[in-house]
């Protein structure tokens, strides 16, 4: 299955308090009822941080339209990363290699 992104940003905030790092992007989905995540990827073997795209469906009904969803990856903490991969369905799917700092 072929899948549709854009969007793709990884940021680094350095400020007082409130120290985190993200990733997030945009993923068009077939319908309301699905929903992207992005989790850290199984395989760690890379020079990058790896995170899987996953999509959860729904239970119930949905509609059959094709939906632009924000998808993020956070976590708190002084953090450094100098890539990120996004996979999905076990293939390289986009490569962040510039990655926002905030001082």
């Amino acid at each position: 299955m072929s899948i549709q992104t854009k969007n793709w940003n990884a940021q680094i905030d350095r400020m007082p308090g409130a120290a985190s790092f993200r990733v997030f992007g945009t993923v068009t989905v077939a319908n309301s009822g699905i929903t992207p995540k992005l989790v850290p990827s199984k395989v760690q073997d890379t020079p990058f941080l790896p995170l899987e795209l996953v999509l959860e469906r729904a239970d119930g009904s949905s509609l059959a339209v094709l939906t632009d969803k924000l998808v993020e990856y956070k976590v708190t903490g002084n953090y450094d990363a100098t890539g990120v991969g996004i996979f999905y369905d076990g293939a390289l799917l986009h490569l962040i290699d510039n990655i926002m700092t905030t001082n």
